[in-house]
């Protein structure tokens, strides 16, 4: 029996709705990870692979609360899931047509950072919830949502080297940006593993100072929001594209929601469901930037789908 078409031989548009997928389930793992930590739940499945030893699924303990156990294998299940979609986006760039390296090289590293994340997953349990394995169980997170977002953008450009749309000061300034967000991003674990909600009441936490934290996080805030500011005093005097105007104009929106999240935060004491709106709009600040520096250049249109020669007819 044939396979259906979009399976066999799948198109630019159905690649494209399973990277949009990738990206999402990609950024909600984030989510659920801090409902996780928030929920004191980290260690509601106290062993990796397994659930608890002998057992791949929630059973009744005494030590551990019922609730614990399903928040925590919840998070793990969709690990299931992102890994899914990953393997069946690779497999539908692998076989779209016209083959492009770059969207198939993009798609495969999806699968791949599944299984990378998996196994620091396991690795942040078998420690007992370290500060130091969360911050990277997160970066590893931030990192693929990254990657998602160029892999999104890939399904929608050509394959040509990069042409800036705007000028090489501004595309200078958005490298600072970038390298700024990532410096936001490794702080914000910082202050995390200095905070209250470590996963599970009994981990230890970074021995720094909140307040101290706090204020390097925000000045680092302070600063990607004046490079953006300075970044669009220049768009100004450019031809930015709709596409660029439109990215701009999220990541400022991104950034002062994130901001006032965070300020509220802070000042209520760190409540769960701030935390959890926090990494929500700290996923999306990433997509954003992504999104402004990819609509900073240009690698042409959309490759047309390689068209069947007709066969000539024979007479007999």
């Amino acid at each position: 029996m044939a396979l259906p078409t979009w399976i066999s031989r799948p198109s630019p548009r159905t690649v494209r709705i399973l990277a949009v997928a990738v990206l999402v389930t990609q950024a909600l793992i984030s989510v659920t990870g801090v409902t996780v930590r928030v929920t004191g739940s980290g260690l509601g499945c106290p062993t990796w692979p397994q659930c608890f030893p002998g057992s791949m699924v929630p059973m009744p303990h005494a030590e551990v609360a019922a609730l614990h156990q399903a928040i925590e294998f919840g998070n793990r299940l969709l690990t299931g899931v992102i890994g899914f979609i990953a393997l069946a986006c690779f497999l539908a760039a692998w076989r779209c047509r016209p083959h492009r390296t770059r969207l198939v090289g993009l798609a495969l590293i999806m699968p791949l950072g599944v299984i990378a994340q998996a196994v620091i997953g396991g690795m942040t349990v078998l420690v007992d919830l370290a500060w130091w394995s969360v911050s990277v169980h997160f970066m590893a997170s931030a990192i693929l949502i990254w990657l998602a977002a160029l892999l999104v953008k890939a399904t929608t450009e050509g394959d040509r080297a990069p042409l800036g749309i705007v000028t090489r000061p501004m595309r200078r300034l958005l490298a600072v940006l970038v390298a700024v967000t990532a410096a936001v991003l490794v702080v914000g674990t910082l202050v995390t593993a200095a905070g209250p909600h470590a996963g599970d009441p009994a981990t230890p936490r970074l021995g720094l100072p909140v307040e101290g934290l706090v204020q390097v996080h925000g000045v680092l805030v302070m600063a990607y929001v004046l490079m953006l500011a300075v970044f669009g005093v220049w768009l100004r005097s450019a031809r930015p594209t709709k596409a660029l105007i439109k990215a701009y104009t999220a990541a400022c929106a991104m950034v002062l929601v994130q901001g006032a999240i965070g300020s509220v935060q802070y000042y209520l004491g760190v409540p769960e469901v701030l935390v959890v709106l926090h990494v929500a709009a700290a996923t999306c600040v990433i997509i954003t930037t992504a999104a402004l520096w990819l609509e900073s250049r240009n690698r042409g249109p959309l490759p047309h789908p390689e068209v069947a020669e007709p066969q000539e007819s024979v007479a007999v």
